[in-house]
């Protein structure tokens, strides 16, 4: 089956229902990084520092997890926190995530984003590589996709993880940019020739893709639960994007943006590229463009499945509160292992 659904119906009303600690934080959410967000494309990263709260490494395990923070290169402050299960057997596949923010916001150590990659570790269970890559605007396209390959070099060439991790089962996983940012780390190195490492799986959930278009999602989905605006992914895309040419307007169907679009790089001669997980939310703006990407993944003759957990918001599965995000973290264990069962 290509299309699995987490839920029995599509809801009919137009906002989710959700839990009054999940709204007050998507409220809380919204309104910081609306309020950092500046008129002449900059950030303000003195308030937002004082707002994104930090969880440090824990080398004393934590929920059977340990946590340590590994530099790849301090001269761009590339780095990456690893998890690493303290219970679990020998031959563990890895699992290099990038968080989500638009590219713009949020770090490995975000606290919301350390819990998440302490329960793939902890429930897969999985070595996991969360990557701190560069953020936009002060440093753009392709600064994230660069950071992103050059950590997968990295884990290649030196010993970083722990013996019992296998690195020829290599998963990409990430959310919203981060998955974005995945899906291109994962054609670089389908083009890549490693000496150990194989990315056997991507794992998409909720994509931050878009296009010059506006989609009947994008126009329908609005307000302080849905996280995602038109508003506010035009900021973030100029953001991206390095500056046009005078005379010229931004364009969002660049590659990075619309990936299945008018530029579409053409993927289907890859065959290394890794069968991959696409996951869609009900009550996300975005899924109009999560769904095209599934079906040019299936027109390039590539591995892809589509979950769709139709009554959830954009981001839902970082609050744990959810119980489709304990769903969504089984399933995603449920994929790592079929894979690995493939080598």
């Amino acid at each position: 089956m290509d299309t699995l659904v987490m839920d029995s119906t599509r809801k009919s009303q137009s906002s989710p229902s959700l839990p009054l600690k999940t709204r007050i934080a998507l409220a809380l959410l919204s309104t910081v990084t609306d309020t950092s967000r500046r008129s002449d494309g900059t950030i303000n990263r003195r308030l937002l520092k004082l707002l994104d709260f930090k969880a440090p490494a824990k080398p004393n395990p934590i929920n059977g997890v340990k946590t340590s923070d590994v530099t790849v290169d301090p001269s761009r402050n590339l780095w990456f926190r690893l998890f690493v299960p303290t219970q679990a057997s020998d031959d563990l596949p890895v699992i290099v995530f990038f968080h989500g923010g638009g590219f713009a916001f949020l770090n490995a150590d975000t606290m919301a984003y350390d819990a998440v990659c302490r329960r793939f570790a902890c429930k897969v269970p999985a070595v996991v590589v969360s990557v701190n890559y560069r953020l936009t605007p002060e440093h753009r396209f392709p600064s994230q996709y660069d950071d992103g390959f050059d950590v997968l070099k990295f884990l290649d060439e030196t010993k970083a993880l722990p013996e019992n991790a296998n690195i020829s089962g290599c998963f990409l996983a990430g959310d919203s940019a981060g998955a974005n940012l995945a899906h291109q780390v994962a054609k670089r190195a389908s083009e890549f020739k490693f000496r150990q490492l194989k990315v056997i799986g991507l794992v998409a959930i909720q994509p931050f893709f878009g296009g010059e278009e506006r989609t009947e999602s994008e126009k329908s989905l609005c307000g302080s639960q849905h996280l995602v605006s038109i508003e506010r992914t035009d900021w973030l895309w100029k953001a991206f994007l390095p500056p046009p040419e005078e005379g010229k307007e931004y364009d969002r169907d660049h590659e990075a943006i619309n990936v299945s679009g008018p530029r579409a790089a053409d993927i289907s001669g890859l065959a290394e590229f890794p069968a991959t997980v696409v996951v869609v939310g009900g009550f996300d703006a975005l899924q109009d463009w999560q769904r095209r990407y599934f079906e040019w993944l299936k027109r390039s003759g590539k591995e892809a499945y589509l979950w769709e957990y139709p009554s959830m918001i954009h981001a839902f599965y970082v609050f744990p509160e959810l119980p489709e995000s304990g769903q969504l973290i089984s399933q995603v264990g449920d994929f790592v292992h079929d894979q690995c069962s493939k080598l």
